[in-house]
């Protein structure tokens, strides 16, 4: 019996693996797109990045989710030199926050049989991020004495990346839903349920 589920988890685990390196590629390439558009700050504004590792929680679960988007900012800074190192501590933690939340909520909590589900799991993950970020900074601030990192730099985040965040609750959600309607998620998350979220 043991023989017969061990290739099937090796299987499972290979595709998980696989699928994570996808968004981890995205990661890194959205937001050099997004620099083309001559923005300035245009990842502040996008928020590109947390595009993957967000479909990364949701797809692969929360430890993915949260692996995604701990590697994604490392990778990006020493492939491009962005984020800048400052600000590279910052984004791992609160692009982790999105992935294992994103994860936990959709799949650990099974908010992906609930309708708008996917819209509940993607807004708790947002609050989840910005509030760890939040976090982050007032640490830093009390514990190394860094100037201009209080809650007015969260609030100057969220405004700053107001379009990213419309941009994330705009296409998310749907990608998600094609993929479930596709049965691209078959393996990854219980999809005998077939409501749209």
């Amino acid at each position: 019996m043991s023989e017969q589920i061990l290739p099937r988890v090796k299987y499972r685990l290979t595709r998980r693996i696989t699928v994570g390196a996808l968004f981890v590629a995205l990661s890194l390439l959205l937001p050099q797109l997004f620099h083309l558009t001559g923005v300035a700050q245009a990842g502040n504004v996008f928020l590109p990045m947390h595009i993957p590792v967000l479909l990364g929680g949701f797809v692969l679960g929360p430890v993915f989710g949260l692996i995604i988007g701990a590697v994604s900012p490392v990778l990006s800074f020493f492939m491009t030199g962005m984020p800048s190192l400052e600000r590279l501590p910052f984004m791992i933690v609160e692009l982790a926050a999105y992935g294992l939340v994103s994860g936990l909520c959709y799949q650990t909590v099974k908010l992906y049989r609930v309708r708008l589900g996917t819209y509940i799991s993607l807004i708790a993950a947002m609050l989840a991020g910005r509030l760890v970020y939040a976090l982050s900074l007032v640490i830093a601030g009390n514990l190394f004495g860094i100037k201009g990192v209080g809650t007015g730099a969260v609030i100057a985040a969220v405004v700053t990346g107001a379009v990213g965040i419309v941009i994330q609750i705009a296409i998310i959600p749907p990608i998600i839903y094609a993929l479930r309607k596709g049965g691209l998620l078959n393996g990854f998350i219980g999809t005998g349920d077939k409501k749209p979220d």
